[in-house]
C-alpha cells in the first residue's frame, strides 16, 4: 500500500484491500508496518505521538469484525499506546472469528538517519511468539527485527509455520544509484536466509511510494515477498506499484526441506551460551 497523511483514509483502504485479498482467496492477510499513517519515524516529533493507538482500540475495533464477516486471519501493524510517555511499536493478531488473539511487539528498534525509531518506540517485552491462528500457526517480527537470525530462530521454535514481516523500508534518494541495488539485495537475502535455516515459510510485506520532502525522504521499494523454506521466492511485488500477492504455503514443503536440511536437529545447543554476550574476546 501506498500512505496517506490521513489515518482513517489509510485505514479505509486497508479494509479495501483486506476485502480485495479475501475475494482472491487469501485467508492470511498481512498489513504493512504502521499502514495508518505515514512512515512518522523520518522525524522527531512530539507531536507524533498523537498517531498512536490503544490495543483494542479504534484500528481493532474495525478489524476485528471485518475478519469475523470474511473468515480471515489479520495481522495489523500498529503504534500502540500503552500508556501515557510508553509506546510500542506492535503487530496486532486477529483470528479468522474476530478474536483478538494477542500481540507482538517490535523488539529491535533502529536509529538511523530518517528512521528514528528509538524516540518514538519502547523495545517489546513479549518475546517472541507464535499464535494459533484457523489456518495455520503463525509467528511475527516486524521490520528491523528482519535482520537478527536469533530473533527468526526463536519465533521458528514456537512451532511457527510461517513467519511475517511487516515493514516499511526505502531508499534514500542520495544513496539509491549508488547502494540502492546492494541494499535491496541484502534486505531479501537476509529473510531467505531465515527461511533455509528454519525450514519455514517467510512473507515480508513492505509499502511503497515516496514520504516526505524531496531531499528528506524516502523512497520505499515494495518488492514484498513469500519464500518457501527451501529459500525459493515463490512470489513478489514490484518496487513502485500498490500489489496483492496470495501465495499458497503448502506445510508438506516444511517437512520434506527440514527431513533433507535437519538444521534444528543437529544445532549444538550445549555450545551457544556465548550468543547472550554482546561480544566475544
Amino acid at each position: 500500500m501506498k500512505c496517506d497523511t490521513d489515518p482513517q483514509i489509510n485505514l479505509d483502504r486497508a479494509v479495501e484491500r483486506i476485502r480485495d485479498a479475501a475475494a482472491k482467496g487469501g485467508q492470511i492477510v498481512c498489513l504493512q508496518e504502521l499502514f495508518r499513517s505515514q512512515y512518522f519515524c523520518r522525524e522527531e516529533d512530539a507531536r507524533l505521538f498523537d498517531l498512536a493507538e490503544t490495543i483494542p482500540g479504534p484500528a481493532t475495533e474495525r478489524l476485528c469484525p471485518l475478519a469475523k464477516e470474511l473468515g480471515v486471519v489479520i495481522i495489523a501493524s500498529l503504534f500502540e499506546k500503552r500508556a501515557a510517555g510508553l509506546y510500542h511499536n506492535t503487530a496486532a493478531i486477529i483470528d479468522a472469528d474476530g478474536a483478538l488473539l494477542g500481540i507482538y511487539r517490535k523488539m529491535h528498534i533502529p536509529d538511523d538517519p530518517l528512521f528514528f525509531e528509538k524516540f518514538y518506540f519502547t523495545p517489546g517485552d513479549l518475546g517472541f511468539r507464535s499464535f494459533d491462528t484457523k489456518f495455520g500457526r503463525i509467528a511475527t517480527l516486524v521490520c528491523w527485527d528482519q535482520w537478527y537470525p536469533e530473533g527468526a530462530r526463536l519465533a521458528a521454535m514456537t512451532g511457527a509455520n510461517i513467519l511475517f514481516y511487516p515493514t516499511a523500508i526505502g531508499w534514500h534518494p542520495a544513496e539509491k544509484a549508488q547502494w540502492g541495488a546492494a541494499q535491496h539485495d541484502a534486505w531479501r537475502t537476509a529473510q531467505r536466509a531465515h527461511a533455509i535455516a528454519n525450514g519455514i515459510f517467510v512473507a515480508a510485506v513492505n509499502r511503497v511510494g515516496f514520504e516526505g520532502p524531496k531531499e528528506r525522504g524516502l523512497e520505499f521499494w515494495g518488492a514484498s515477498f513469500v519464500s518457501d523454506p527451501f529459500g525459493r521466492v515463490i512470489a513478489e511485488a514490484s518496487h513502485d506499484k500498490e500489489e496483492i500477492l496470495v501465495v499458497e504455503c503448502d506445510t508438506a514443503i516444511m517437512e520434506e526441506v527440514r527431513r533433507n536440511w535437519p538444521f534444528l536437529r543437529d544445532r549444538r545447543i550445549d555450545a551457544y551460551g556465548g550468543i547472550t554476550n554482546r561480544f566475544l574476546s
